[in-house]
């Protein structure tokens, strides 16, 4: 099969547009011929590498892919051949305690597709049918691979952790990522008030043909969690989507007291200083998780093939082009999701 792969850690000249084995289905498993892959910004992390990363080399990118069942594992008895389905890249083992109560994304043995084993920006993968969504006939492969895991990730986030309400106000912490423009279509959905604070006007812009409400812009406003508070009317959000990490600071600064700040990663850096002042005359919690359980990420999808929540694409590369399309992720150029298609 053709793939994009690397042998060794290192900027974006390490990916290879080549040949590799194609997979065959265990027990269990079934094989998909992928048509379309989207990027996050986890693969140029584990493209680069981190003190103490171990991965079979060489490795393959990707967590998102949709396609078309094209081979069954033994014991597989919920899908067919010709199937059209998208991929929940959270791997929980199936058998430990939190999976056996439905909480599969805090597995003791949990995975990430493309992470810690080999993804989508392939032509085939195996995948336990477990981890597998029906498609509806001729849903888009791409708008599938773009919502899967950032629209779970949000959805976990906002629904299951924050517990959101209609009639709150919810503040996002950038404008681009693809977890963010989820976010405000979720926030919305929920009936909440949503303030985005973007890098540029563009982006901005798009925010708000999706929804967004107040628009800030932090080239323009360094302090965002004053203007946060004067177009709260000194009140304060109810919720910061946070997934910086370094922005904290700001985002404590803009919650009301009893508010919530939600993240699920941490894109600029792991480590920084925060005031716990804030946190504890604020009465403020800092809520995170990661991925979602088996049914939300089934909850979320219905919600997307039914058209309530509609993924934005960026930009479509060919999966040859797999480093040109890391690498306008990485500069921050994309408002939405990337994806690679996939011949």
């Amino acid at each position: 099969m053709k793939t994009v792969l690397f042998r060794q850690h290192g900027g974006p000249e390490v990916l290879e547009y080549t040949d590799f084995p194609t997979p065959e289905p265990k027990a269990g498993e079934v094989l998909i011929h992928l048509q379309a892959a989207s990027l996050n910004r986890m693969d140029v992390f584990v493209r680069n590498g981190w003190p103490g990363i171990k991965l079979e080399l060489p490795h393959i990118n990707g967590a998102d892919g949709a396609g078309e069942i094209c081979a069954l594992g033994s014991n597989v008895s919920n899908f067919k051949i010709g199937d059209r389905v998208v991929i929940n890249a959270n791997f929980g083992c199936g058998k430990c305690e939190f999976c056996l109560s439905e909480q599969d994304n805090m597995c003791l043995d949990w995975h990430l597709l493309g992470e810690t084993i080999r993804g989508t920006y392939a032509e085939y993968v195996c995948v336990p049918d477990r981890q597998l969504y029906k498609l509806p006939e001729k849903f888009d492969y791409h708008s599938s691979a773009a919502a899967a895991l950032v629209y779970q990730t949000a959805w976990h986030s906002m629904v299951k952790r924050g517990g959101v309400k209609a009639g709150e106000t919810v503040a996002i912490i950038g404008a681009g990522g693809g977890v963010n423009s989820a976010s405000i279509q979720i926030a919305k959905y929920l009936g909440a008030h949503v303030i985005v604070v973007g890098s540029n006007s563009n982006k901005l812009a798009q925010s708000e043909s999706i929804g967004a409400d107040i628009l800030i812009n932090r080239s323009k406003e360094e302090d965002w969690s004053k203007a946060i508070f004067i177009a709260t009317k000194k009140r304060g959000v109810d919720v910061v989507v946070d997934n910086v990490g370094t922005t904290f600071p700001l985002s404590l600064r803009a919650l009301r007291k009893g508010g919530r700040l939600l993240t699920v990663g941490n894109s600029g850096a792991p480590r920084f200083e925060i005031d716990n002042r804030f946190i504890f005359a604020k009465h403020l919690s800092i809520i995170g998780s990661t991925m979602s359980t088996a049914a939300d990420f089934r909850e979320v999808m219905d919600l997307v093939v039914t058209g309530k929540l509609k993924p934005i694409i960026d930009e479509t590369f060919p999966l040859k082009e797999a480093a040109a399309a890391q690498e306008r992720l990485w500069r921050g150029e994309n408002f939405g999701k990337i994806t690679l298609d996939i011949p």
